[in-house]
């Protein structure tokens, strides 16, 4: 079967519409915004456009207000913790009820996508696991990296520091498209490298929660920085120009070439 684009821009008018899903300081989201204006800024157009911004929290820990309010754009909140707490279920989703609770929450922002015609949604510190399909994220490991029987070794809430105590001399930042796993779906691209400063002997970090969360801290936010913020806008920048393809295997090629490993600039 001959590859399908993610999104074909010949076959819409406009702009490709993208819904910004966030949870906390909307880091990424705000440099997706950012690079859509420095396209039309530069280009005098964007292949994408992000229509709203829609948030799983409804206190301050979350600055998804502020920032659609800052660039004209529609909010919407709907707080999963008061979801799940009013039917006793905490947050996770591992069971046959949480599941069919997460499927209930997302019917609301399920919604709003069909409301705006969303074409992709973009996970930009997005801390819900999401049963919707269309959805771009990014994490802060190297998800070509697979251990012997072929699974992704870097995944999970604990990513860096795996990577870190696992002896990795540098850290890279991947886009993925979703699936219903957790950091599973095929991988988009890699961000270049942030190199590992072993101040400290992995022996004592293993021995000291501490001073293991320091480095990781200290790592992550390098790797946000010359990671996460250049390939997450960059990645949905491509797609929206059609040069993201996905075959009937789940193979994913840029510009027609094959890219096991995520396209790299």
């Amino acid at each position: 079967m001959k590859p399908c684009p993610f999104y074909d821009p010949e076959r819409k008018k406009g702009p490709m519409k993208v819904a910004a899903f966030m949870s906390g300081s909307g880091s990424n989201i705000k440099m997706l915004l950012k690079r859509e204006k420095e396209l039309i800024q530069t280009k005098g157009n964007s292949p994408f456009h992000v229509e709203f911004i829609f948030s799983d929290r409804s206190d301050g820990a979350c600055q998804g207000e502020r920032i659609a309010l800052e660039n004209g754009l529609p909010y919407f909140s709907f707080d999963i913790r008061r979801f799940h707490s009013l039917r006793g279920l905490g947050r996770t989703v591992h069971t046959a009820s949480g599941l069919e609770a997460r499927k209930e929450y997302d019917r609301v922002s399920a919604k709003l996508v069909a409301s705006f015609d969303i074409d992709l949604i973009a996970l930009g510190g997005y801390m819900s696991v999401t049963t919707i399909k269309g959805c771009v994220n990014v994490h802060p490991a190297d998800l070509s990296i697979l251990t012997a029987d072929g699974k992704r070794r870097f995944t999970g809430d604990h990513a860096v520091a795996d990577a870190i105590l696992a002896g990795e001399r540098y850290l890279r930042a991947s886009t993925f498209w979703t699936d219903q796993g957790v950091d599973t779906g095929p991988l988009l691209m890699v961000s270049g490298p942030v190199e590992v400063k072993q101040t400290y002997p992995i022996d004592a970090l293993k021995k000291n929660t501490a001073l293991l969360n320091q480095v990781v801290d200290q790592h992550q936010e390098e790797l946000k920085q010359k990671g996460d913020w250049i390939i997450f806008p960059r990645t949905i920048e491509m797609i929206a120009e059609g040069r993201f393809a996905l075959d009937d295997m789940n193979r994913v090629y840029v510009d027609g070439k094959h890219m096991p490993d995520g396209y790299r600039d």
